[in-house]
Protein backbone atom coordinates (compact mmCIF):
# COMPACT_ATOMS: atom_id res chain seq x y z
CA UNK A 1 0.00 0.00 0.00
CA UNK A 2 1.57 3.46 -0.62
CA UNK A 3 2.24 6.17 1.25
CA UNK A 4 1.50 9.65 0.78
CA UNK A 5 3.81 12.29 1.35
CA UNK A 6 1.91 13.42 4.46
CA UNK A 7 1.76 10.13 6.10
CA UNK A 8 5.72 9.74 5.54
CA UNK A 9 6.26 13.53 7.20
CA UNK A 10 3.96 12.62 10.08
CA UNK A 11 1.81 14.76 12.68
CA UNK A 12 2.75 18.23 13.30
CA UNK A 13 4.32 19.24 16.47
CA UNK A 14 2.52 22.41 17.28
CA UNK A 15 0.26 23.45 20.20
CA UNK A 16 -3.25 24.08 19.03
CA UNK A 17 -4.46 24.32 22.27
CA UNK A 18 -7.53 27.46 22.85
CA UNK A 19 -6.26 27.23 26.02
CA UNK A 20 -5.41 31.23 27.56
CA UNK A 21 -2.37 31.43 29.44
CA UNK A 22 -0.55 34.04 30.72
CA UNK A 23 2.32 34.96 27.81
CA UNK A 24 5.32 33.90 30.12
CA UNK A 25 3.24 30.33 30.87
CA UNK A 26 3.32 30.03 27.15
CA UNK A 27 7.05 30.69 26.78
CA UNK A 28 8.14 28.61 29.56
CA UNK A 29 5.91 25.87 27.37
CA UNK A 30 8.17 26.31 24.47
CA UNK A 31 11.34 25.40 26.73
CA UNK A 32 12.64 29.19 26.80
CA UNK A 33 12.49 31.28 29.83
CA UNK A 34 12.14 35.44 30.16
CA UNK A 35 14.89 37.01 29.69
CA UNK A 36 13.90 40.12 28.31
CA UNK A 37 11.86 42.87 29.81
CA UNK A 38 7.99 42.94 28.04
CA UNK A 39 8.41 46.86 27.96
CA UNK A 40 7.27 47.42 24.11
CA UNK A 41 3.39 48.60 23.51
CA UNK A 42 1.19 48.44 20.15
CA UNK A 43 2.06 51.72 19.06
CA UNK A 44 5.74 50.72 20.07
CA UNK A 45 6.10 47.46 17.89
CA UNK A 46 4.15 49.30 14.98
CA UNK A 47 6.33 52.10 15.03
CA UNK A 48 9.76 49.89 14.84
CA UNK A 49 8.40 48.06 12.12
CA UNK A 50 7.38 51.48 10.51
CA UNK A 51 10.98 52.97 11.13
CA UNK A 52 12.72 49.85 9.55
CA UNK A 53 11.19 50.62 6.51
CA UNK A 54 11.97 54.37 6.69
CA UNK A 55 9.56 54.80 3.50
CA UNK A 56 10.60 58.43 2.52
CA UNK A 57 14.48 57.25 2.69
CA UNK A 58 14.07 54.05 1.30
CA UNK A 59 12.64 55.42 -1.67
CA UNK A 60 14.55 57.84 -2.03
CA UNK A 61 18.01 56.06 -1.46
CA UNK A 62 16.88 54.05 -4.72
CA UNK A 63 15.30 56.15 -6.76
CA UNK A 64 18.18 55.48 -9.48
CA UNK A 65 17.13 52.40 -9.59
CA UNK A 66 13.05 53.64 -10.63
CA UNK A 67 14.19 56.20 -12.95
CA UNK A 68 16.75 53.87 -14.74
CA UNK A 69 14.05 51.34 -14.96
CA UNK A 70 10.95 52.64 -16.33
CA UNK A 71 10.61 55.92 -14.73
CA UNK A 72 7.42 57.84 -13.05
CA UNK A 73 5.51 54.46 -14.06
CA UNK A 74 7.76 52.07 -12.80
CA UNK A 75 7.84 53.68 -9.74
CA UNK A 76 4.41 55.09 -8.77
CA UNK A 77 2.69 52.42 -9.92
CA UNK A 78 5.26 49.62 -8.66
CA UNK A 79 4.93 51.15 -5.43
CA UNK A 80 1.07 50.52 -5.67
CA UNK A 81 1.61 46.62 -6.52
CA UNK A 82 3.95 45.99 -4.21
CA UNK A 83 2.06 47.44 -1.19
CA UNK A 84 -0.69 45.48 -1.99
CA UNK A 85 1.39 42.13 -2.29
CA UNK A 86 3.44 43.19 1.22
CA UNK A 87 0.46 43.52 2.63
CA UNK A 88 -0.52 39.91 1.54
CA UNK A 89 2.93 38.98 2.61
CA UNK A 90 2.62 40.62 5.88
CA UNK A 91 -1.04 39.39 6.77
CA UNK A 92 0.54 35.78 5.78
CA UNK A 93 3.22 36.50 8.40
CA UNK A 94 1.08 37.83 11.17
CA UNK A 95 -1.10 34.76 11.01
CA UNK A 96 1.55 32.27 12.01
CA UNK A 97 3.44 35.21 14.09
CA UNK A 98 -0.22 35.25 16.45
CA UNK A 99 0.24 30.95 16.62
CA UNK A 100 3.30 31.19 17.61
CA UNK A 101 4.72 34.38 19.39
CA UNK A 102 8.21 33.60 19.88
CA UNK A 103 11.53 35.52 19.02
CA UNK A 104 12.95 33.19 17.06
CA UNK A 105 10.12 34.41 14.17
CA UNK A 106 10.41 32.55 11.03
CA UNK A 107 12.95 29.98 11.69
CA UNK A 108 11.32 29.30 14.80
CA UNK A 109 7.65 29.24 12.48
CA UNK A 110 9.71 26.68 10.39
CA UNK A 111 10.14 24.18 12.90
CA UNK A 112 6.85 24.41 14.87
CA UNK A 113 4.88 24.12 11.27
CA UNK A 114 7.17 21.16 10.28
CA UNK A 115 7.75 17.82 12.22
CA UNK A 116 10.36 16.31 14.31
CA UNK A 117 12.49 14.90 11.21
CA UNK A 118 12.11 17.77 9.26
CA UNK A 119 12.26 20.76 12.00
CA UNK A 120 16.13 21.05 12.60
CA UNK A 121 17.32 21.32 8.75
CA UNK A 122 14.13 23.03 7.97
CA UNK A 123 14.68 25.99 11.25
CA UNK A 124 18.70 25.78 9.75
CA UNK A 125 17.77 26.76 6.66
CA UNK A 126 15.59 29.45 7.42
CA UNK A 127 17.32 30.79 10.15
CA UNK A 128 20.53 31.69 8.38
CA UNK A 129 18.58 32.97 5.28
CA UNK A 130 16.97 35.32 7.29
CA UNK A 131 19.95 36.03 9.20
CA UNK A 132 21.51 37.29 6.07
CA UNK A 133 19.02 39.29 5.39
CA UNK A 134 18.63 40.59 8.70
CA UNK A 135 22.19 41.74 8.50
CA UNK A 136 22.15 43.24 5.42
CA UNK A 137 18.83 45.18 5.75
CA UNK A 138 21.25 46.63 8.23
CA UNK A 139 24.21 47.17 6.29
CA UNK A 140 22.53 48.97 3.17
CA UNK A 141 20.02 51.44 5.67
CA UNK A 142 23.31 53.07 7.69
CA UNK A 143 25.45 52.80 4.53
CA UNK A 144 22.79 54.86 2.82
CA UNK A 145 22.28 56.98 5.51
CA UNK A 146 26.37 57.92 5.34
CA UNK A 147 25.74 58.42 1.27
CA UNK A 148 22.45 60.97 1.96
CA UNK A 149 25.11 63.17 4.39
CA UNK A 150 27.85 63.34 2.24
CA UNK A 151 25.91 63.88 -0.99
CA UNK A 152 24.68 67.00 1.38
CA UNK A 153 28.31 68.79 0.87
CA UNK A 154 27.26 67.85 -2.83
CA UNK A 155 24.40 70.85 -2.20
CA UNK A 156 27.50 73.25 -2.24
CA UNK A 157 29.81 72.21 -4.45
CA UNK A 158 28.27 70.02 -7.59
CA UNK A 159 31.86 68.53 -8.44
CA UNK A 160 32.17 66.82 -5.19
CA UNK A 161 32.55 62.83 -5.64
CA UNK A 162 32.74 61.26 -2.56
CA UNK A 163 35.91 58.83 -2.29
CA UNK A 164 35.25 55.16 -1.72
CA UNK A 165 36.79 55.37 1.91
CA UNK A 166 34.95 58.94 3.01
CA UNK A 167 31.91 56.73 2.17
CA UNK A 168 32.97 53.90 4.33
CA UNK A 169 34.37 55.87 7.50
CA UNK A 170 30.69 57.78 7.12
CA UNK A 171 28.62 54.12 7.20
CA UNK A 172 30.67 53.29 10.07
CA UNK A 173 29.68 56.33 11.82
CA UNK A 174 26.18 55.67 11.23
CA UNK A 175 26.04 51.81 12.31
CA UNK A 176 28.37 53.10 15.67
CA UNK A 177 25.67 55.52 16.30
CA UNK A 178 22.99 53.22 15.84
CA UNK A 179 25.04 50.47 18.09
CA UNK A 180 25.76 53.50 21.00
CA UNK A 181 22.01 53.82 21.23
CA UNK A 182 20.83 50.67 21.51
CA UNK A 183 23.21 49.83 24.18
CA UNK A 184 22.94 53.14 26.66
CA UNK A 185 19.63 54.08 25.60
CA UNK A 186 18.03 51.14 25.50
CA UNK A 187 15.81 52.18 27.78
CA UNK A 188 14.03 54.97 25.39
CA UNK A 189 13.58 52.93 22.51
CA UNK A 190 10.13 52.26 23.00
CA UNK A 191 10.06 56.17 22.65
CA UNK A 192 12.36 56.36 19.87
CA UNK A 193 10.30 54.16 17.95
CA UNK A 194 7.28 56.30 18.05
CA UNK A 195 8.90 59.07 17.86
CA UNK A 196 9.48 58.37 14.38
CA UNK A 197 6.29 57.72 13.44
CA UNK A 198 5.62 61.50 14.10
CA UNK A 199 8.98 62.78 12.69
CA UNK A 200 7.82 60.40 9.22
CA UNK A 201 4.61 61.93 9.53
CA UNK A 202 5.80 65.67 9.62
CA UNK A 203 8.68 65.66 7.47
CA UNK A 204 6.36 63.64 4.41
CA UNK A 205 4.37 66.61 4.66
CA UNK A 206 6.75 69.61 4.90
CA UNK A 207 8.49 67.92 1.96
CA UNK A 208 5.13 68.05 0.16
CA UNK A 209 4.22 71.31 0.53
CA UNK A 210 7.59 72.82 0.45
CA UNK A 211 8.44 71.23 -3.56
CA UNK A 212 4.97 71.54 -4.74
CA UNK A 213 4.52 75.50 -3.68
CA UNK A 214 8.28 76.20 -4.67
CA UNK A 215 8.71 74.45 -7.47
CA UNK A 216 11.79 76.90 -8.61
CA UNK A 217 12.59 74.73 -11.60
CA UNK A 218 8.83 74.11 -12.72
CA UNK A 219 6.37 71.39 -12.23
CA UNK A 220 6.11 68.38 -14.48
CA UNK A 221 2.63 67.29 -15.91
CA UNK A 222 0.09 64.61 -14.82
CA UNK A 223 0.82 63.09 -17.93
CA UNK A 224 4.41 62.70 -17.09
CA UNK A 225 3.80 61.77 -13.76
CA UNK A 226 0.94 59.25 -14.08
CA UNK A 227 1.93 57.32 -17.57
CA UNK A 228 5.52 58.20 -18.43
CA UNK A 229 8.02 55.27 -18.91
CA UNK A 230 11.30 55.77 -20.30
CA UNK A 231 13.58 51.82 -20.03
CA UNK A 232 15.60 52.93 -22.50
CA UNK A 233 18.47 53.21 -19.78
CA UNK A 234 17.77 50.02 -18.54
CA UNK A 235 18.37 48.06 -21.99
CA UNK A 236 15.83 45.66 -20.66
CA UNK A 237 12.72 45.07 -22.90
CA UNK A 238 10.05 47.67 -21.15
CA UNK A 239 8.03 45.07 -19.39
CA UNK A 240 11.06 43.31 -17.99
CA UNK A 241 12.33 46.65 -17.11
CA UNK A 242 9.36 47.47 -14.83
CA UNK A 243 9.74 44.38 -13.18
CA UNK A 244 13.50 44.56 -12.72
CA UNK A 245 12.40 48.54 -11.37
CA UNK A 246 10.26 46.98 -8.02
CA UNK A 247 13.27 46.27 -6.41
CA UNK A 248 13.06 50.08 -5.18
CA UNK A 249 9.67 49.65 -3.80
CA UNK A 250 10.10 45.94 -2.58
CA UNK A 251 13.63 46.62 -0.55
CA UNK A 252 11.73 49.51 1.21
CA UNK A 253 9.03 47.69 1.85
CA UNK A 254 10.49 44.77 3.14
CA UNK A 255 11.14 44.85 6.81
CA UNK A 256 8.21 44.86 8.23
CA UNK A 257 8.79 40.48 9.30
CA UNK A 258 11.82 41.22 11.13
CA UNK A 259 9.55 42.44 14.05
CA UNK A 260 8.80 39.21 15.03
CA UNK A 261 12.18 38.96 16.90
CA UNK A 262 10.49 41.68 19.31
CA UNK A 263 7.75 39.14 20.24
CA UNK A 264 9.17 38.25 23.68
CA UNK A 265 9.35 42.32 24.64
CA UNK A 266 6.03 42.97 23.94
CA UNK A 267 2.93 42.76 25.90
CA UNK A 268 0.16 40.51 24.60
CA UNK A 269 2.33 39.32 21.37
CA UNK A 270 0.49 36.83 19.96
CA UNK A 271 -2.27 40.24 19.19
CA UNK A 272 0.06 43.34 19.09
CA UNK A 273 2.57 42.28 17.07
CA UNK A 274 0.46 40.68 14.05
CA UNK A 275 -1.98 43.77 14.07
CA UNK A 276 1.26 45.80 13.96
CA UNK A 277 3.06 43.86 10.85
CA UNK A 278 0.03 44.55 8.76
CA UNK A 279 -1.00 48.37 9.91
CA UNK A 280 2.90 49.05 8.91
CA UNK A 281 3.13 48.04 5.69
CA UNK A 282 -0.76 49.93 5.10
CA UNK A 283 0.60 52.71 6.57
CA UNK A 284 3.72 52.67 4.87
CA UNK A 285 1.84 52.34 1.38
CA UNK A 286 0.06 55.37 1.65
CA UNK A 287 2.95 57.45 2.94
CA UNK A 288 4.90 56.36 -0.08
CA UNK A 289 2.34 57.18 -2.28
CA UNK A 290 1.77 60.84 -0.36
CA UNK A 291 5.73 61.36 -0.88
CA UNK A 292 6.34 59.79 -4.17
CA UNK A 293 3.31 61.82 -5.88
CA UNK A 294 5.21 65.53 -4.74
CA UNK A 295 8.76 64.20 -5.97
CA UNK A 296 7.80 63.58 -8.92
CA UNK A 297 5.46 66.23 -10.04
CA UNK A 298 8.93 68.56 -9.60
CA UNK A 299 11.65 66.50 -10.91
CA UNK A 300 14.55 67.60 -12.32
CA UNK A 301 16.34 66.51 -15.64
CA UNK A 302 16.96 62.47 -14.94
CA UNK A 303 20.09 62.36 -16.87
CA UNK A 304 21.33 64.74 -14.35
CA UNK A 305 19.87 63.09 -11.65
CA UNK A 306 21.55 59.86 -12.38
CA UNK A 307 24.85 61.28 -12.73
CA UNK A 308 24.71 62.86 -9.14
CA UNK A 309 28.78 62.30 -7.74
CA UNK A 310 27.27 60.87 -4.74
CA UNK A 311 25.29 58.33 -5.85
CA UNK A 312 22.21 59.67 -3.94
CA UNK A 313 20.57 62.24 -5.94
CA UNK A 314 17.60 63.05 -3.54
CA UNK A 315 19.55 66.36 -2.13
CA UNK A 316 19.73 67.24 -5.59
CA UNK A 317 16.21 67.43 -6.67
CA UNK A 318 15.40 69.17 -3.34
CA UNK A 319 17.56 71.90 -4.19
CA UNK A 320 16.35 72.00 -7.15
CA UNK A 321 12.85 72.31 -6.20
CA UNK A 322 13.50 74.55 -3.66
CA UNK A 323 16.20 76.81 -5.73
CA UNK A 324 18.74 77.12 -3.01
CA UNK A 325 21.52 74.72 -1.07
CA UNK A 326 20.00 75.78 1.70
CA UNK A 327 16.50 74.89 1.09
CA UNK A 328 17.66 71.30 -0.10
CA UNK A 329 19.65 70.40 2.68
CA UNK A 330 16.69 71.27 4.80
CA UNK A 331 14.83 68.93 3.85
CA UNK A 332 17.13 65.99 3.45
CA UNK A 333 17.63 66.83 6.89
CA UNK A 334 14.59 65.25 7.63
CA UNK A 335 15.37 62.23 5.59
CA UNK A 336 19.06 61.83 7.33
CA UNK A 337 16.99 61.60 10.37
CA UNK A 338 14.29 59.18 9.16
CA UNK A 339 17.47 57.18 8.28
CA UNK A 340 19.08 57.25 11.73
CA UNK A 341 15.82 55.93 13.01
CA UNK A 342 15.82 53.40 10.76
CA UNK A 343 19.41 52.27 11.51
CA UNK A 344 18.86 51.78 14.75
CA UNK A 345 15.72 49.54 14.78
CA UNK A 346 16.90 47.41 12.14
CA UNK A 347 20.25 47.47 14.74
CA UNK A 348 17.54 46.25 17.26
CA UNK A 349 15.94 43.15 15.15
CA UNK A 350 19.00 42.10 14.23
CA UNK A 351 20.16 41.80 17.55
CA UNK A 352 17.27 40.13 19.25
CA UNK A 353 17.52 37.56 15.89
CA UNK A 354 21.43 36.50 16.45
CA UNK A 355 19.68 36.50 20.36
CA UNK A 356 16.99 33.93 19.52
CA UNK A 357 19.00 32.09 16.96
CA UNK A 358 21.75 31.91 19.14
CA UNK A 359 20.40 30.31 22.34
CA UNK A 360 18.89 27.73 20.23
CA UNK A 361 22.57 26.71 18.98
CA UNK A 362 22.82 27.69 15.95
CA UNK A 363 25.64 30.35 16.09
CA UNK A 364 29.36 29.68 16.97
CA UNK A 365 30.22 30.18 20.64
CA UNK A 366 26.24 30.39 21.31
CA UNK A 367 25.97 30.91 24.78
CA UNK A 368 28.38 34.33 23.76
CA UNK A 369 25.21 36.23 21.75
CA UNK A 370 22.53 34.79 23.59
CA UNK A 371 23.90 36.39 26.57
CA UNK A 372 21.34 38.93 28.71
CA UNK A 373 23.50 42.22 29.76
CA UNK A 374 21.85 42.46 33.27
CA UNK A 375 22.62 46.25 33.62
CA UNK A 376 20.98 47.57 30.16
CA UNK A 377 18.66 44.07 29.44
CA UNK A 378 19.85 44.19 26.12
CA UNK A 379 22.24 41.27 24.24
CA UNK A 380 25.04 43.47 24.02
CA UNK A 381 27.54 40.49 22.98
CA UNK A 382 24.59 39.64 19.99
CA UNK A 383 24.40 43.55 19.37
CA UNK A 384 28.54 43.84 18.76
CA UNK A 385 28.70 40.66 16.47
CA UNK A 386 26.16 42.25 14.29
CA UNK A 387 27.87 45.36 14.02
CA UNK A 388 30.94 44.09 13.84
CA UNK A 389 29.97 41.52 10.75
CA UNK A 390 27.90 44.29 8.82
CA UNK A 391 31.14 46.99 9.60
CA UNK A 392 33.49 44.18 8.08
CA UNK A 393 30.62 44.15 4.88
CA UNK A 394 30.93 47.64 4.22
CA UNK A 395 34.41 47.03 3.19
CA UNK A 396 32.99 45.60 0.01
CA UNK A 397 32.64 49.26 -1.33
CA UNK A 398 36.50 49.60 -1.21
CA UNK A 399 36.65 47.01 -4.42
CA UNK A 400 33.03 47.81 -5.95
CA UNK A 401 30.89 51.40 -6.24
CA UNK A 402 28.17 48.65 -6.72
CA UNK A 403 28.47 47.62 -3.36
CA UNK A 404 25.22 49.07 -1.89
CA UNK A 405 22.96 48.04 -4.75
CA UNK A 406 24.52 44.54 -3.37
CA UNK A 407 22.99 45.20 0.19
CA UNK A 408 20.20 45.75 -0.86
CA UNK A 409 19.54 43.39 -3.37
CA UNK A 410 20.59 40.57 -0.67
CA UNK A 411 18.77 41.81 1.84
CA UNK A 412 15.46 41.73 0.01
CA UNK A 413 16.08 38.49 -1.72
CA UNK A 414 16.84 36.79 1.64
CA UNK A 415 14.29 38.26 4.15
CA UNK A 416 11.65 37.49 1.07
CA UNK A 417 12.93 34.09 1.00
CA UNK A 418 12.97 33.55 4.70
CA UNK A 419 9.10 34.83 4.93
CA UNK A 420 8.06 32.32 2.14
CA UNK A 421 9.74 29.25 3.94
CA UNK A 422 7.09 29.05 6.66
CA UNK A 423 4.24 29.98 4.69
CA UNK A 424 5.38 27.14 2.39
CA UNK A 425 5.14 24.54 4.80
CA UNK A 426 2.16 25.71 6.59
CA UNK A 427 0.20 25.26 2.68
CA UNK A 428 1.86 21.88 2.40
CA UNK A 429 1.10 20.62 5.64
CA UNK A 430 -2.10 22.10 5.73
CA UNK A 431 -3.58 25.19 7.11
CA UNK A 432 -5.44 23.76 9.98
CA UNK A 433 -2.35 24.13 11.99
CA UNK A 434 -2.79 27.17 12.68
CA UNK A 435 -7.05 26.90 12.99
CA UNK A 436 -6.78 28.16 16.51
CA UNK A 437 -4.17 31.61 15.75
CA UNK A 438 -6.03 34.53 17.62
CA UNK A 439 -5.06 36.59 14.20
CA UNK A 440 -6.75 34.70 11.32
CA UNK A 441 -6.82 35.02 7.56
CA UNK A 442 -10.27 32.83 7.50
CA UNK A 443 -10.92 31.75 3.83
CA UNK A 444 -9.32 34.35 2.25
CA UNK A 445 -5.95 32.70 3.94
CA UNK A 446 -4.82 30.36 1.29
CA UNK A 447 -5.56 32.83 -1.82
CA UNK A 448 -3.08 34.86 0.41
CA UNK A 449 -0.31 32.23 1.16
CA UNK A 450 -0.52 31.43 -2.66
CA UNK A 451 0.07 35.13 -3.95
CA UNK A 452 2.54 35.10 -1.70
CA UNK A 453 4.41 32.46 -2.36
CA UNK A 454 4.17 33.32 -6.04
CA UNK A 455 5.42 36.41 -5.80
CA UNK A 456 8.47 36.29 -3.71
CA UNK A 457 9.53 33.11 -6.21
CA UNK A 458 9.61 35.88 -9.03
CA UNK A 459 11.07 38.52 -6.84
CA UNK A 460 13.83 36.20 -5.79
CA UNK A 461 14.55 35.67 -10.18
CA UNK A 462 13.83 39.56 -10.54
CA UNK A 463 16.58 40.83 -7.91
CA UNK A 464 19.00 39.15 -9.03
CA UNK A 465 19.21 41.32 -12.46
CA UNK A 466 21.16 43.92 -12.61
CA UNK A 467 19.61 47.38 -13.03
CA UNK A 468 20.90 48.15 -16.64
CA UNK A 469 22.39 46.07 -19.63
CA UNK A 470 25.13 45.77 -20.79
CA UNK A 471 26.47 45.49 -17.59
CA UNK A 472 29.41 47.00 -16.43
CA UNK A 473 31.12 46.74 -12.51
CA UNK A 474 29.38 49.42 -11.65
CA UNK A 475 26.17 48.19 -12.79
CA UNK A 476 26.69 44.11 -11.97
CA UNK A 477 24.52 43.03 -9.48
CA UNK A 478 26.23 41.34 -6.60
CA UNK A 479 23.08 39.85 -4.96
CA UNK A 480 23.95 36.63 -6.36
CA UNK A 481 27.42 36.31 -5.06
CA UNK A 482 26.81 37.42 -1.48
CA UNK A 483 24.12 34.86 -1.09
CA UNK A 484 26.38 32.41 -2.35
CA UNK A 485 28.81 33.38 -0.46
CA UNK A 486 26.84 33.47 2.92
CA UNK A 487 24.87 30.29 1.74
CA UNK A 488 28.49 28.99 2.06
CA UNK A 489 29.05 29.72 5.24
CA UNK A 490 25.83 28.11 6.65
CA UNK A 491 26.09 25.07 4.56
CA UNK A 492 30.20 24.57 6.08
CA UNK A 493 29.00 25.37 9.75
CA UNK A 494 26.64 22.96 9.40
CA UNK A 495 28.40 20.21 8.15
CA UNK A 496 31.46 21.18 11.18
CA UNK A 497 28.73 21.25 13.57
CA UNK A 498 24.86 21.41 13.15
CA UNK A 499 23.99 18.16 11.24
CA UNK A 500 25.82 16.78 15.06
CA UNK A 501 24.28 18.98 17.39
CA UNK A 502 21.51 21.08 16.21
CA UNK A 503 18.28 19.97 16.99
CA UNK A 504 16.01 22.81 16.03
CA UNK A 505 14.06 25.40 18.76
CA UNK A 506 12.95 23.01 22.04
CA UNK A 507 9.67 21.27 20.85
CA UNK A 508 6.60 21.32 23.01
CA UNK A 509 5.86 19.03 25.29
CA UNK A 510 4.34 15.46 23.71
CA UNK A 511 1.59 16.07 26.54
CA UNK A 512 1.16 19.35 25.27
CA UNK A 513 0.51 18.45 21.42
CA UNK A 514 -2.80 18.74 19.80
CA UNK A 515 -3.14 17.07 16.54
CA UNK A 516 -6.33 18.37 14.24
CA UNK A 517 -7.67 17.12 11.09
Amino acid sequence: MSTTIEEALGPPIHNNSNAIVPIDSKLADTGYKSELPRSLSFFSILGLSFAIMGVPTGESVTLSIGLTDGGPVTIFYGWILVTIISTCIAASLAEICSAYPISGGVYYWSAMLANKKWAPITSWITGWVCLVGTWTVTTSICFSGGQLILSALGLWNEAYAPEAWHVLLMYWAVLLVALLINIFAAKYLSFINTLCVYWTSASVIIILVTVLTMAKAGRRSAAYVFTEFDASRAGWAPGWAFFVGLLQSAYTLTGYGMVASMCEEVQNPEREVPKAMVLSVVIAGVTGIVFLIPILFVMPDVDKLLAVPSGQPIGYLFMQATGSAGGGFGLLFLLIVIQFFAGIGSLTVASRYVYAFSRDGALPFTSTWSKINKRYNVPINALLLSTVVQGILGLIYLGSSAAFNAFTGVATICLSASYALPIFILLFRGRYLIDNAPFHLGKFGYVINVITIFWILLAIVLFTMPTAIPVTSSTMNYASVLFVFFSGVSILWYAISGRKHFTGPPMVSDTKQTVNG
